[in-house]
C-alpha cells in the first residue's frame, strides 16, 4: 500500500468514521481505519450500530477535519437523512464522505452518488472504492481547505 502521508502542523487532520444505523458490518472500517492510520491520520474509530448523533458528539469532541460514514446493508438513505443537520446543530464542520453499498439492488451508482451529495455529503463512495483512493481523496480535500498562508508556512 503507497503511503499518501499528510502534511504535519496543518489544521486538525482527525477523522471520525464508523457504520452508522443498525449495520453491524465491521471489516470495511477495520479496513480504513488501517488505511487512513499508515497515512497519518488520527482516526477515531466508532465502530458499529453507531448513531448520527455519536457521530456528532465524538467530531465535535475530537475536533475532526472529517467525518466517514460507512454502510453495507443498504440502508444508508434512510439512516443519512438529517446526518448534517445533526452535525450542524452540534457545531461540526468537517468535511464527510460515505461509502459501501448504500442501496440495496444499487443499479445505478451515479444515481446513488447523487442521492447522498443532496443529501450533503463531499464524496460518495461504492463499496468496491480501493482504500488509496478514499485515503488520497481526503489528503486533497483537507490541503484544499488549509489557508494559502498557512500552507505557505507549512512548507517554509
Amino acid at each position: 500500500m503507497s503511503r499518501c502521508p499528510i502534511d504535519p502542523g496543518t489544521m486538525s487532520q482527525t477523522v471520525v468514521l464508523g457504520v452508522i444505523g443498525s449495520d453491524a458490518h465491521v471489516v470495511g472500517i477495520t479496513i480504513l481505519e488501517q488505511a487512513f492510520n499508515a497515512a497519518g491520520f488520527d482516526v477515531i474509530n466508532l465502530g458499529v450500530q453507531t448513531s448520527q448523533e455519536e457521530f456528532a458528539e465524538a467530531a465535535l469532541e475530537h475536533d475532526a477535519a472529517a467525518v466517514l460514514v460507512s454502510s453495507l446493508y443498504g440502508h444508508a438513505e434512510q439512516d443519512c437523512q438529517g446526518f448534517h443537520e445533526t452535525l450542524e446543530s452540534a457545531g461540526v464542520d468537517a468535511t464527510t464522505y460515505i461509502g459501501g453499498n448504500l442501496a440495496v439492488g444499487q443499479d445505478d451508482f451515479e444515481e446513488t452518488r447523487a442521492t447522498f451529495e443532496a443529501l450533503g455529503f463531499d464524496r460518495v463512495f461504492d463499496s468496491e472504492t480501493d482504500t488509496e483512493e478514499a485515503v488520497a481523496a481526503l489528503t486533497r480535500d483537507l490541503r484544499q481547505q488549509t489557508p494559502e498562508t498557512e500552507r505557505a508556512t507549512i512548507s517554509s
